[in-house]
């Protein structure tokens, strides 16, 4: 039955869906001074993390530093409900040092919605958004609007989908499947027919999560503790660092499985719907169920597990690790086969969720609609998974929803310059098989795109775009000038031999010094630090931690990164290489078949993008800059 439509009002932007990637969209787009109703399926869903209580961790850590450098509002969130703070891979080099925190799950979305609600230009609304008008133009199609549920119609500029896994959702625990949303919530059932009807082709991945038990049933004493870290830096320069130092963190717990959990899973591998073909989505490579764990690595005899809490409030415990589509009776017992778990009482059973997204290679890198103009896509919807993916590309998807409607040029990040351009670039370049996360390993450039310089390579953009405010810009352009002057008075200041600089260097295993030492050339030395020698730098002004970590990484990897620079700056030529859009590459003679396909296909917007699109040759780009010289004229500039 077709419900009848009726108008209901007008917004610049509409943002469907209020999970991570709708809240960054709907705050950068009202922040921007655009008026913009943010819906949702629900309000008790705003900002909900219905898998990990967490925010961060490798490479994720990297994209909330990100945000928060942008102008978006992650980091700040994650700072006032972190329960405990962590640096993962400390052992490491600084590129891949990620923060990850435990969050307060509630106080998250408690948080997350209301500084939604108190936000000028921005509505929020419970309503499931079920249909998308598009009119013709002489430059193709166009968003006009946005129809609820309801029959409500809401005009806009620009609408942006963030539709998590709700959209035609299934809930998959065993022999049972029923239509869900997360954490019970209703599912979007009737959004996907009407985008298919507009052309756009979807996807169907899975994803899942672990049985929730009650904190009082497990017995700790079996269980290794894992306490936060002794220093915390807080993910945003806007939170109160000395609040946070302060604050007392909740610990975690490590568990292992054994061969009694493994025995289990084993003889009950014909009820997984993983096995038994009831599954249809393909699911996380880098998060897999432990069934899919147990059966891809039968040599292990055990796997780690962590136990978090989900909140201050609550005595739900969140067992990181296990997550599983088992049936439910099956759950139990595998639960029960955990050391300190013999007791427990399960609070949410594990469960398994299919759901509907987009290929992402349909979108431009400002997350834009290709066939249809003012339509942009973030977050799940787009095959990602995570959080911390999800809140990056709502936010880009913000920005340059406004900046279009300004008329302004668009904000496109490069791998270069960020992970969520190295993030952005693999979707649309490559696209994804399989929920895509972050990671370390992805990016080229990782030395470069450190967490710690996060401000240093985006807070210009967003100064730029409109999200960093005066005063923040100029203390901004303090620490910038801080760390300058710390890195020149490192490089300039230097040490005589001495009782005191002899014991550091022979406690850490280092060369002996005969001779006055300039304290850059020690930092040098792997095994020494910018704290190792502060009982010799006398002189050292009291700077923020921020600021040490940057000059001392600045020394310490200066030669690792001028070389980086120098291959930035070779692929930044390429970049800057523009191509038409859109163009007909079958007019191009020498071009391989597969290419023209793959060109037609992907619309590259320059050189350096085409480059990146698998099944084209190094061949296929000469061809590319050949023709494009001699024809285009002033295209590859």
């Amino acid at each position: 039955m077709k419900i009848p439509e009726y108008y209901a009002g007008y917004a610049d932007v509409c943002v469907i869906g209020a999970g991570h990637a709708g809240v960054e969209a709907a705050l950068a787009s009202a922040r921007l001074g655009f008026s913009t109703i943010l819906f949702t399926i629900n309000l008790d869903a705003v900002a909900n993390m219905p898998c990990n209580p967490s925010i961060g961790g490798t490479g994720k850590g990297h994209l909330v530093y990100e945000i928060d450098a942008l102008g978006g509002e992650m980091g700040r969130a994650a700072d006032k409900v972190m329960l405990q703070s962590r640096i993962l891979n400390l052992g490491k080099g600084a590129a891949v040092h990620s923060k990850r925190i435990q969050a307060d799950r509630a106080e998250y979305k408690r948080i997350m919605k209301k500084t939604i609600e108190e936000t000028p230009n921005l509505r929020l609304i419970q309503a499931e958004v079920t249909d998308i008008h598009c009119e013709e133009t002489p430059d193709g199609k166009r968003i006009s609007s946005v129809v609820t549920q309801l029959g409500a119609r809401w005009d806009c500029k620009a609408a942006i989908i963030c539709s998590g896994t709700y959209l035609r959702g299934k809930i998959i625990v065993g022999e049972v499947s029923y239509s869900s949303g997360p954490d019970g919530m209703l599912p979007a059932n009737e959004l996907t027919a009407n985008l298919e009807r507009e052309g756009v082709t979807m996807m169907r991945f899975k994803t899942g999560t672990p049985a929730r038990v009650h904190c009082d049933s497990i017995d700790y004493t079996k269980l290794e503790i894992q306490p936060g870290d002794d220093f915390v830096e807080p993910f945003s320069v806007d939170s109160d660092r000395d609040e946070l130092q302060s604050r007392e963190q909740i610990p975690c717990h490590i568990v292992y499985t054994n061969e009694k959990t493994h025995s289990i899973i084993r003889e009950n591998m014909s009820r997984s719907p993983l096995y038994s073909g009831m599954i249809e989505g393909i699911g996380p490579r880098y998060c897999p169920s432990i069934e899919d764990k147990v059966m891809r690595f039968a040599d292990k005899e055990r796997h780690q597990l962590f136990v978090e809490p989900m909140g201050k409030d609550t005595k739900e415990m969140y067992i990181q690790g296990f997550s599983s589509s088992l049936p439910e009776e099956v759950q139990m017992k595998m639960i029960h086969s955990l050391p300190g778990f013999e007791n427990a009482e399960v609070m949410r059973t594990a469960y398994a969720i299919e759901y509907d997204c987009i290929d992402p290679t349909q979108l431009y890198a400002t997350l834009e609609f290709k066939n249809i103009s003012g339509l942009y896509g973030a977050g799940q919807f787009n095959g990602t998974s995570g959080y911390e993916e999800a809140a990056a590309q709502g936010l880009v998807a913000g920005i340059n929803a406004c900046l279009k409607i300004k008329g302004e040029e668009p904000m496109i990040l490069t791998r270069q310059s960020s992970y969520i351009g190295t993030l952005i670039d693999d979707l649309v370049t490559k696209g994804t098989k399989e929920p895509y996360r972050i990671m370390t390993s992805r990016s080229e450039f990782r030395l470069l795109l450190r967490q710690d310089n996060a401000a240093e390579r985006l807070t210009p953009i967003g100064r730029r775009v409109g999200l960093i405010s005066d005063a923040r810009y100029a203390e901004f352009e303090a620490e910038q000038d801080a760390i300058k002057r710390e890195v020149k008075r490192l490089e300039s200041t230097s040490l005589p031999p001495s009782d005191t600089l002899a014991a550091i260097l022979e406690e850490n295993g280092s060369t002996a010094v005969t001779t006055g030492i300039r304290i850059a050339d020690l930092l040098r030395r792997p095994e020494l630090s910018y704290e190792k020698l502060a009982p010799v730098d006398t002189s050292r002004p009291d700077l923020p931690p921020r600021v040490r970590t940057q000059a001392e990484t600045a020394i310490k990897y200066a030669g690792y990164i001028k070389r980086q620079l120098a291959e930035v700056a070779r692929t930044a030529k390429l970049e800057e290489k523009k191509l038409p859009t859109p163009f007909d590459y079958s007019k191009i003679k020498g071009i391989r078949l597969e290419a023209t396909q793959k060109l037609n296909k992907f619309q590259p917007a320059n050189i350096g993008q085409a480059s990146r699109i698998s099944g084209i040759s190094p061949a296929d780009i000469s061809v590319l800059l050949i023709y494009f010289s001699s024809n285009g004229k002033d295209l590859l500039k």
